[in-house]
């Protein structure tokens, strides 16, 4: 055992016989050593994602210093329970990797733009109603009329329009089922 290792656990021997300020000095000294232990076990979690799991071994000590056998080395305890912790932040993350988006921000594709092909399928789509629903479709869906300028142009009242365009749209739902089975 190191002289590291015996000051911890005269530290934690003291800290857990009430000594506040020896549980204090041990806590200042494991802190730099577990946050090495974990960064090297961490596999690339990420610098957050570490301190997250320093700070669940540092609670987890604090809740377990009890179970610890006076005169047992404290290095191994502390070990086994970083890497305990470690584990459990790769079960949490799953098969997720975090990546910082700033290292690929010259190679990410553009934003997303208007398919050239999306007018045409919609109106060969809008071609399978009648005259009368489509022109609705075209114009509220479309050229962004609102309901009342449309039961204006069309001569009806905007409940009438309305009725007439649920049921254009859904005729159109239909259609669209048919086209992709």
């Amino acid at each position: 055992m190191t002289d590291a290792s015996d000051d911890w656990g005269r530290l934690l021997q003291a800290a857990n016989a009430g000594d506040g300020r020896a549980y204090a000095a041990f806590l200042q000294r494991i802190a730099p050593v577990l946050r090495g232990v974990i960064r090297a076990k961490s596999g690339g979690l990420g610098d957050a994602a570490c301190e997250d799991v320093l700070q669940e071994v540092l609670l987890a000590v604090h809740l377990k210093r009890h179970t610890l056998h006076e005169g047992a080395p404290v290095r191994p305890w502390l070990y086994a329970i970083a890497r305990y912790k470690v584990v459990d932040a790769f079960r949490v993350r799953g098969r997720r990797i975090d990546l910082p988006i700033e290292d690929f921000a010259d190679v990410l594709p553009a934003a997303p733009t208007v398919d050239p092909t999306d007018a045409a399928d919609m109106e060969k789509m809008i071609g399978f109603l009648d005259a009368r629903s489509a022109r609705l479709v075209r114009m509220i869906g479309l050229e962004g009329s609102s309901i009342a300028e449309a039961a204006t142009t069309l001569n009806m009242t905007e409940g009438a329009l309305r009725v007439a365009l649920h049921r254009a749209l859904k005729q159109l739902a239909q259609l669209r089922e048919r086209h992709i089975q």
